[in-house]
């Protein structure tokens, strides 16, 4: 079975009609999650508990996206051979 990792994080942004964080240092990184919906149970849950903030977003990243097992090793990974 192929498991497609989740990352759920958010923060304060600078201007809510961008996507830039205030603070990198202070984002709040919820976790991990092995499936989209185990992720989206966590990214709501935190959207709901600042939605009073408008600055306030959380997102969840598709972490399996960032990682092609059937592509070919980037020249970054063939320098740590």
């Amino acid at each position: 079975m192929t498991q497609r990792l989740h990352l759920v994080f958010g923060g304060e942004l600078v201007d809510p009609t961008k996507n830039v964080f205030r603070e990198v240092d202070k984002l709040h990184i919820v976790g991990m999650f092995p499936d989209y919906a185990s992720a989206y149970q966590a990214w709501k849950a935190e959207a709901q508990r600042t939605v009073d903030n408008a600055h306030m977003r959380y997102y969840i990243a598709h972490i399996h996206r960032l990682r092609d097992e059937e592509a070919a090793a980037s020249a970054t990974e063939e320098l740590g051979s």
